[in-house]
């Protein structure tokens, strides 16, 4: 038995880039620190990686719970690759190997964005695109790709979770807010 890497508090997703051969992540991130803290986020891990939990987060930030524990972990904390919202509760992710979608998604990676469930105001419940431009590595950019989970009046009525490319190029959707597989095909411009 052998750790690949080590803290990381919830690696949920797990992919493997189909260029580069790297795992990918995606991550919840630790609670209770309010609204705005900490991202959860997706990226790539290295083998032997420190990434921070439980006493550091996003290279050199200190949880204020562990303070002046462990300084010596301080500068080996690597940088995810792109921060997401707190509290989105990135789930399942995968990259888009189809060709239904134009050429510039081939490698982005969509994330499944379960939702908050400890803030003030709703985050996540929705399908991220973190486009690579071609690059094996992300820019730390990501765009909402399939919202509309909640209603104007804040009723929360779907809750992404997994998400991959079907045979036919759409991407396939998880929701146990639903119940249901949503399919996203492109239709053109």
């Amino acid at each position: 038995r052998k750790v690949f890497a080590a803290g990381i508090r919830n690696p949920v997703g797990l992919a493997i880039d189909p260029k580069s051969g790297e795992l990918w992540t995606s991550v919840n991130e630790r609670d209770m620190l309010g609204d705005n803290l900490v991202p959860d986020y997706v990226t790539h891990v290295q083998e032997g990686g420190f990434y921070g939990w439980p006493w550091w987060y996003i290279g050199a930030n200190q949880d204020p719970r562990h303070a002046g524990k462990h300084p010596e972990l301080k500068d080996k904390v690597i940088v995810p690759d792109v921060l997401i919202q707190p509290h989105s509760a990135s789930l399942g992710l995968a990259f888009y190997d189809g060709k239904q979608f134009p050429a510039e998604y081939s490698g982005d990676i969509f994330a499944a964005e379960h939702g908050s469930w400890n803030r003030s105001a709703r985050a996540g419940y929705e399908v991220i695109r973190v486009p690579r431009h071609g690059n094996a590595r992300a820019s730390g950019e990501y765009q909402d790709f399939l919202t509309g989970f909640v209603l104007d009046d804040g009723t929360v009525w779907g809750r992404p979770v997994g998400v991959t490319v079907a045979s036919d190029g759409s991407l396939l959707v998880t929701d146990d807010g639903t119940g249901s597989i949503w399919r996203v095909s492109y239709a053109g411009p």
